[in-house]
């Protein structure tokens, strides 16, 4: 069995052979967004509330590229941003992006999530994603993310998932077998799977599998071999991520695809299994939902060092006095259709367009900021209406701090 040198250097070499993600180089900003990736909506998401600064550091830990490393830069002007990686390769297409695209603040570290702690301070918000996984230590790792984490702050993690993942499993050991004594010659090792998928019958589980869910992504060799040809991968199911989360001794606080770990979705026809499975804690409901839906191939979800203060908004007075402002993470706003935080369509009512609209005022600080009562007075809007979109993540709230008078 290869020791945790040898397994490091293996992935190394990997990243060096295939810098990843493989996402072409812009002369200018990326498009669009990733909410988990906006401080703002990342921080509303977990707390319910606007964070009361946008001037944060941000740490992307296992930057690859630098694909989420420079939309945390542009998505986040106010902030400093931190990237990590194990691969030279990685940084230096890393570096090159931002540049090209005049991601200016930020600063890159040749360092494994081992050696975090070699980084000065603490961070306010931690972007790991794609890495634990792959490390001969995972919870080693998130220990050592853990550290830096400041209080108050939040942490966004993706990791495998098992069950939705099963074909790779398989394809991987094929590959493995096939490619016996060249194994580590990952050029050698592409060229070995994609003969397989080219060899393999149509009606092959593999290859329908591949087909639906992968193949344009893998067309690229990168990609394909960071699918078949990692020589380091762990995959969890609810239990064994439990264990991860439980391990960093940091604060779980939600998944960040929340409509997935809804049970009613997959039960909600029946009333007597809804009970029974509303009786179930937290840790097990979300073991059944994977076991009816096999579906999913990650985990994405929010950890925290507290205190972190949460807000629900289930007191009108304070509703009535908070600072509403409209999701940066919106396209084709100002419409009553519109692309959420999701990019899923949504369709405001007149009452909801009108109050967004005044709520757009608040987009700079200062005298002319409204509360939402201030607002409301002026159309048809009420709070339970407030209250959904700032649940569907369409605004963010802010206690009014302004002076009394």
């Amino acid at each position: 069995m290869p020791n945790s040198e040898e397994i490091t250097a293996a992935v190394r070499q990997l990243y060096d052979t295939y810098p990843f993600p493989p996402e072409a180089l812009l002369d200018e900003p990326p498009p669009g967004y990733n909410w988990r990736w906006t401080w703002p909506a990342a921080y509303a998401f977990c707390t319910g509330r606007k964070p009361a600064t946008q001037a944060v550091r941000i740490l992307d830990a296992g930057c690859g590229t630098g694909v989420g490393t420079e939309y945390l830069v542009h998505l986040n002007p106010e902030a400093q941003i931190t990237g990590i990686d194990l691969s030279g390769g990685a940084l230096e297409v890393a570096r090159d992006r931002c540049r090209r695209s005049g991601a200016s603040r930020v600063e890159f570290h040749h360092l494994s999530i081992y050696d975090v702690a070699q980084l000065e301070g603490e961070f306010d918000h931690i972007n790991c994603v794609g890495v634990l996984h792959h490390l001969p230590d995972p919870i080693r790792g998130i220990q050592a993310l853990a550290t830096k984490l400041a209080p108050g702050g939040i942490m966004h993690i993706f990791v495998y998932a098992e069950l939705g993942r099963w074909e790779i499993q398989l394809m991987q050991q094929a590959i493995g077998l096939l490619q016996g004594e060249k194994s580590g010659d990952y050029q050698e090792g592409v060229k070995i799977g994609r003969k397989v998928f080219a060899a393999l019958p149509e009606n092959n589980r593999l290859v329908k599998r591949e087909k639906e869910r992968w193949a344009m992504e893998n067309h690229r060799d990168a990609n394909f071999a960071d699918m078949y040809l990692h020589p380091q991968e762990i995959d969890y199911n609810i239990d064994t991520l439990f264990e991860l989360i439980d391990a960093s001794g940091l604060e779980f606080l939600g998944f960040s695809n929340p409509d997935y770990w809804n049970i009613e979705r997959l039960l909600g026809q029946d009333t007597e299994l809804m009970a029974e499975a509303q009786k179930l804690g937290d840790r097990a409901r979300y073991r059944l939902i994977e076991l009816l839906d096999p579906e999913i191939t990650h985990y994405e979800f929010f950890l925290a060092r507290p205190p972190l203060v949460k807000m629900d908004w289930e007191n009108d007075q304070a509703l009535l006095q908070a600072i509403p402002e409209v999701s940066l993470c919106l396209q084709g706003w100002p419409s009553q259709h519109l692309f959420d935080y999701n990019y899923q369509l949504v369709t405001l009512s007149e009452d909801e367009f009108e109050f967004m609209k005044g709520c757009d005022t608040n987009s700079q600080e200062g005298e002319g900021m409204k509360t939402v009562g201030e607002i409301l007075a002026g159309g048809n809007l009420d709070l339970e209406g407030v209250r959904s979109l700032q649940k569907r993540q369409l605004i963010l709230l802010s206690p009014d701090k302004r002076p009394a008078g």
